[in-house]
This record gives C-alpha cells, sequence and structure tokens, in this order.
C-alpha cells in the first residue's frame, strides 16, 4: 500500500515539474496541423532558431545552479554584444574575424556590467530576480543614453549610414550584411533542401560540455552548494559574496556572445529593442522546457526552444485559419513570452509552499 501510494506521488511529481511543456506539447499537436505548415518547413525553422537562440539560454543556466535563479540581468551582457557589433559594422569588418572583434570589444564590456549586477545582486539576497530586471531597466537607459548622444558626437562614428540624420546617435536598425550567416555557413551542410548550421552547433555543443564540466570543477561545486543552501555554504567556509558575482560575471559574458550569435543569423540588429527581446524569449523558453528558478538542465533549454519557437512559428497561420486573423496568433506570442514567466513563477511559490507544508506534516510524525 505504502508504495503504491509513493509511485502516485511520484507520477503526481513528474505531472506538477513538467505541467509547462506538456501544455505546450498539446498546444503543438493542435496549432501544427491547423498551420497547415510542412514538415520540411518546420524542420528548417526548428533548426535555424535552436541555432539562433540556444546559447542565449544556455547562459541561464550558470545563475540557476548557484540558486539566483532567472537572471533578467543578462540583457546586459545582449547590450555589451551589440556595442561590439555596432563598432565592427562601422570598421566595415566582415566575415568570422568581424565577429571574433565584436566578442572581443563587448567581453570587458560585459565583464564590467556583470559585476556590477553581481554586487548589486549581492544587497539584494532572496530577491535577485526582481532586482536584476530593474537593473536591466536602468543601465538599459544608459545603454540608450550612450548609443543615441555620445556615438558620432563624442564617440566617433565614421560610416553615415549608421549616424542619424542630425549627425550623432545609432539608428535604430543596423544592416548586418557583412555579418549575416557568417557562423552558420562556416562550414556548410544541405540535406535534402533544409540547411544544417553545423558550425553553430558545434559552438553550442562544446558550450554544452563546458557547463557539464563546469558543474564538476570546485567552482561548480561551490555554486551548486549555495543554490542548495547558502547559510550551509558560508558555514562551509565557501566565499558566498564571491562566488555570486562570478555566477553574474560567466552568465553575462556568455549573453554576450549569445547575442552576437543571435544577431549574425537574423543579419539586422534592433538597435535599441534586441537585447530585450532576446532576454524575455530567452527566460521564456528556458521555463517552457520545464524548468524551474531553482532547476535547468541541459535538456530545459533545448526542449524549451523547440516548444516555445514551434508555437512562435505556427500560432500565427493557426490563428488565421481558426478565426480569418493572424493577429490573434501575434497576441498569443506576446502572451506567451511574458505570461509564461508569471505562471513558472506561481508554480515555483506554489512548489515551495508544498514543500513547506509536507515539511511540517514530516515533523509532526504525518503521512
Amino acid at each position: 500500500m505504502a508504495s503504491k501510494k509513493k509511485g502516485s506521488m511520484s507520477f503526481k511529481d513528474i505531472i506538477a515539474n513538467n505541467a509547462v511543456p506538456i501544455i505546450f506539447i498539446a498546444l503543438s499537436a493542435v496549432a501544427i496541423p491547423i498551420s497547415g505548415f510542412s514538415a520540411t518547413y518546420l524542420i528548417q525553422e526548428m533548426l535555424t532558431r535552436l541555432a539562433r537562440n540556444s546559447f542565449l539560454v544556455l547562459s541561464l543556466l550558470i545563475p540557476i545552479l548557484a540558486g539566483m535563479g532567472l537572471n533578467f540581468g543578462m540583457v546586459l551582457g545582449a547590450m555589451a554584444g551589440q556595442i561590439g557589433m555596432i563598432f565592427v559594422t562601422d570598421w566595415a569588418i566582415v566575415g568570422v574575424s568581424g565577429m571574433m572583434l565584436a566578442a572581443l570589444i563587448g567581453t570587458p564590456i560585459a565583464i564590467l556590467l556583470g559585476y556590477i549586477c553581481g554586487a548589486v545582486l549581492n544587497r539584494a539576497k532572496g530577491r535577485e530576480m526582481v532586482t536584476s530586471y530593474i537593473l536591466g531597466f536602468f543601465i538599459n537607459g544608459v545603454y540608450q543614453l550612450v548609443v543615441l548622444y555620445t556615438m558620432g558626437s563624442i564617440i566617433p562614428i565614421s560610416n553615415p549610414q549608421l549616424v542619424l540624420s542630425r549627425g550623432y546617435g545609432i539608428r535604430n536598425a543596423i544592416n548586418l550584411t557583412g555579418l549575416r550567416h557568417v557562423l552558420d555557413n562556416l562550414i556548410p551542410l544541405r540535406i535534402s533542401t533544409i540547411d544544417v548550421p553545423i558550425a553553430t552547433f558545434i559552438l553550442i555543443g562544446i558550450f554544452c560540455l563546458f557547463v557539464v564540466w563546469f558543474r564538476k570543477t570546485k567552482l561548480g561545486q561551490d555554486m551548486r552548494a549555495l543554490g542548495q543552501d547558502m547559510k550551509v555554504a558560508e558555514e562551509a567556509g565557501i566565499p558566498v559574496e564571491r562566488t555570486r558575482v562570478i555566477a553574474i560575471v560567466i552568465s553575462t559574458v556568455l549573453a554576450c556572445y549569445g547575442q552576437i550569435i543571435f544577431l549574425q543569423n537574423i543579419g539586422t540588429m534592433n538597435t535599441y529593442n534586441s537585447h530585450d527581446q532576446a532576454g524575455m524569449f530567452a527566460i521564456a523558453a528556458l521555463l517552457i522546457g520545464g524548468a524551474s528558478v531553482s532547476r535547468a538542465t541541459i535538456t530545459n533549454v533545448f526542449v524549451g526552444v523547440i516548444l516555445f519557437h514551434m508555437m512562435f512559428v505556427v500560432s500565427p497561420m493557426a490563428g488565421k485559419e481558426l478565426i480569418g486573423q493572424a493577429q490573434l496568433g501575434e497576441y498569443f506570442r506576446v502572451f506567451v513570452s511574458y505570461g509564461i514567466i508569471a505562471i513558472a513563477l506561481v508554480l515555483h511559490a506554489w512548489k515551495r509552499m508544498r514543500e513547506k507544508a509536507e515539511a511540517r506534516r514530516s515533523l509532526r510524525g504525518e503521512k
């Protein structure tokens, strides 16, 4: 009887822990046939979007490991990557060398912003997600001030196509012609009518191996201890604040590289909005993949990217076929990107309340 009850609880836990991906699998199963898209088209879209977005989503894993929750401050790294892309475009450096130089420019900026973010979050222990979200807005204001008012006036910009008609400030949209698909086409592979960005996937695979290796290092084990219990970790002699800052710095630098990979795939850059969208969509994808505020795996990343972007692709056409308006699918996209984060946070709070209730029952000797 006890084993049966235990098995029943295990099944309930599986459902509770995977509620979000199950919902999206069901939605996809309904929306894909309605959309009318071919299997070849959807496979191509998923491969493209996996290559485009996975690195950004993977950058969220390290802070979660350290018990700092969802790093909304990853947009700081995305801003650093975009600054690198602006300079590389201005200097007309194209190809792989242009991407590498953009990463080289963005890295020290990302390290600085990551350090600032980590230091601020150390002052807001237990409220990291809200604090990083607000900090992202603040740094975004600084970013826009620098890009809109100092570039072309204080910071020299020689390419007139980048500058606004008033003579300073960067245009809202930048054409990244010299960097478009540079990494994706580095090792060309075409299977039937499907293009596979091998080089991008190799880079993502290397990063996955890095994450697996990093978790086994002394620093990775310290972060895992922090994620389990910060007070116990501190009593064990782990430098809590230093370790937390390192986690955020690593995440911010990786987000910088992820944004560069993202932009070379898109081929254009929305100077003032690309980083906001990348951060919000990356967090939403991770949560849809079955991750939570306190636990995330590499599997969650890839499952989430596929499910999230599958709905992104099919929802407008499904909306058009259902009610004759593709705009319904567009509204659904907005709901997904913002609503799923709220849902995941509510589920996280519910799970914590349930765990506390079970702990109290256990202390009282109840079954």
